[in-house]
């Protein structure tokens, strides 16, 4: 793809952390916390492993917005690095995630996520570069206690020759204070 060309995905990604930018200071008062704050959580990922000759890194911020006690939208910043003796791997970009909880311990999501990955290989003929960007949409559930969630998801978009994600299906651990 054309890195100038219009792609829908990042202009909804800008519009959901402009809407977070922007809607506090209309609804901001002297004498009172501003409702909006009270209604937004943060939470996020941190990952870290490493082996013989591996190392992988990964961070990824996030904030919700609870409309009620039953919806919640919010955008994610993702950062990931994996490096091997032959391989190098780096995808950043960002995420919009929808939750519902239709009872207090189950939580049904929809995330459309867009990356983009910059990987190089190390060939006998030498080094082979892949940039790309791309994009997954995951439908999930979870039994939630809590600020914390635990369960499934599962990547509508995924392909067999997919570059990213090894399998559709994906556990995941949410934690949101």
């Amino acid at each position: 793809m054309h890195s100038n060309s219009f792609h829908p995905v990042r202009w909804l990604l800008i519009l959901t952390i402009g809407i977070f930018c922007i809607t506090p200071v209309f609804s901001q008062t002297k004498d009172a916390p501003s409702a909006f704050w009270q209604k937004v959580r943060f939470g996020g990922g941190l990952g870290l492993g490493f082996g013989n000759g591996f190392f992988s890194g990964s961070i990824s911020p996030s904030a919700i917005y609870d409309f009620n006690e039953y919806f919640s939208l919010g955008p994610s910043l993702i950062f990931s690095y994996q490096e091997d003796d032959f391989f190098k791997n780096t995808l950043y970009g960002g995420s919009v995630i929808a939750l519902a909880n239709p009872i207090r311990e189950i939580q049904i999501s929809a995330e459309l996520e867009q990356l983009r990955v910059n990987q190089e290989f190390e060939t006998f003929d030498g080094t082979l570069d892949d940039d790309f960007w791309n994009t997954a949409l995951f439908v999930g559930g979870g039994y939630r206690t809590g600020n914390f969630t635990v369960g499934v998801r599962y990547n509508l978009l995924f392909k067999n020759d997919d570059r990213v994600y090894a399998d559709a299906w994906a556990p995941f651990v949410r934690v949101f204070f």
